[in-house]
């Protein structure tokens, strides 16, 4: 869900982005990240398809998660390269695929 366009609480968007990041946080738990830098590609799995800015913006509690999982902030100087991919499917869904920069992808 695109928040930004939301017309809700802010107790409601809190609640729901602690969410995301506490599920994301837990699906990176015992996995060790490569050594960096990365590119990471965050991949959003909808009914529809969102603009470029909807799409960064609804990927935000996940980039989060993947930033401090790699022990790293989220900064345009944080050694990560972030890409946004979307497609359509029946539920919703977000993969993450981080890459170390020479190459080899995570395990996981």
């Amino acid at each position: 869900m695109n928040a930004s366009n939301a017309r809700e609480h802010w107790r409601v968007t809190h609640r729901r982005a602690a969410g995301e990041r506490a599920v994301v946080s837990a699906a990176l738990a015992g996995i060790a990240p490569p050594a960096g830098p990365w590119r990471v590609t965050l991949t959003r799995e909808g009914r529809g398809t969102m603009d470029d800015d909807g799409l960064a913006s609804a990927g935000k509690a996940v980039r989060d998660a993947v930033a401090a999982w790699l022990g790293v902030g989220d900064s345009p100087a944080a050694p990560v390269a972030w890409h946004y991919c979307q497609r359509r499917a029946r539920g919703y869904a977000v993969t993450v695929r981080v890459e170390a920069l020479d190459g080899s992808p995570s395990r996981g």
